[in-house]
């Protein structure tokens, strides 16, 4: 459902200066997606954007999520706490407790 408070706005898009539409369904789906300001891009310079990027979603909407992160590497070690195998993003050194996530969940909460 439409917010009441929410009109069409006309803006200007930061790369090729042409005027858009933000409508009020489009300020909805930004609200529900966290976003606090307009967007500065018309929907083609933002779909060429994202294109150029490697964003963007299948569903061919303008609008998406960030993409995912890359692989991160991991390195084995042994928690300190309960001894089983822990997969970290660090190469442990040996100085400090390493510990497994549910380990770290406890000593944290």
């Amino acid at each position: 459902m439409l917010s009441p408070d929410k009109v069409d706005k006309t803006l200007v898009c930061r790369d090729c200066k042409k005027q858009f539409a933000f409508t009020a369904t489009e300020q909805d789906i930004f609200a529900k997606r966290g976003f606090t300001s307009d967007p500065g891009r018309c929907p083609e310079c933002r779909e060429a954007r994202q294109a150029r990027n490697g964003t963007g979603n299948s569903t061919g909407s303008s609008y998406s999520a960030p993409a995912a992160r890359a692989h991160r590497e991991t390195h084995t070690a042994t928690c300190s706490d309960c001894g089983a195998v822990a997969e970290v993003p660090f190469v442990p050194s040996g100085d400090r407790p390493v510990y497994c996530r549910d380990c770290f969940a406890k000593r944290r909460g």
